[in-house]
């Protein structure tokens, strides 16, 4: 498989980031982004569902034929089923991110993999998916969590590090826009949020990031179908 993947580290994940890719399993390490020749890239948002913006950024990825992968976490879902419902309805990937945010910095790894499996069932029992792809919250990990990410089968996806548009931080949208847009490759996974509070900057780069990118022929599709389409 043609991954760009960082090997294993207990340091932050933005720091692993920088250090040399290998070419393995991807249920064994950690996917940041692809490498293909083909102008497929990933969007993601993290942290919702959003009762208020989730819907506003699901319009607009229907607007502009666009998939994307949505790291939920399992509170979240519980309280707003219907999006959940609407997004695998509508062709999104649902993927877990644990079900209430905790840091590996903060907790034990036995601790956080209770938290993914009881998100794997929240999302099974609503929206009958059982997700594939995992995301650690804030980007920590360790070997100890991922060995056991590896044993429940699900892939840790991160994010292209040049792709962080840090948009919880409500930088700006031009802040965000630019940080897509100035230096967006083939294969990129994008990080974005649908967090709870205001995502206005968010759907607003999405409406300039979505068609331009699409102008320049880009098609926009799930985590899971990013890795599959180039193996």
């Amino acid at each position: 498989m043609l991954f760009n993947i960082i090997k294993r580290s207990a340091v932050c994940a933005l720091i692993v980031a920088l250090t040399t890719a290998a070419s393995v399993s991807p249920n064994s390490e950690v996917v940041w982004n692809v490498t293909t020749d083909k102008k497929l890239i990933a969007l993601t948002f993290d942290d919702g569902p959003n009762p208020v913006f989730t819907p506003q950024i699901l319009d607009l990825l229907k607007e502009h034929q666009a998939k994307a992968t949505f790291f939920v976490l399992g509170k979240r879902v519980q309280m707003y089923p219907t999006i959940a419902i609407r997004e695998v309805n509508e062709g999104h990937e649902i993927a877990n991110h644990t079900f209430d945010h905790h840091y590996l910095k903060n907790v034990s790894p036995a601790k956080l993999i209770e938290e993914i499996r009881q998100t794997q069932e929240v999302i099974f029992d609503i929206t009958e998916q059982v997700p594939h792809v995992f995301r650690p919250p804030g980007g920590f990990y360790n070997e100890a969590l991922l060995d056991l990410t590896k044993e429940d089968k699900l892939t840790v996806v991160m994010w292209s590090w040049y792709q962080d548009t840090k948009d919880w931080k409500r930088p700006g949208i031009d802040k965000i826009v630019d940080t897509v847009l100035s230096n967006v490759h083939n294969g990129d996974i994008i990080l974005f949020h649908d967090l709870q509070g205001d995502c206005t900057q968010t759907v607003g780069a999405l409406r300039r990031i979505l068609p331009e990118l699409k102008k320049q022929g880009f098609e926009f599709v799930t985590v899971t179908d990013l890795i599959s389409k180039t193996k």
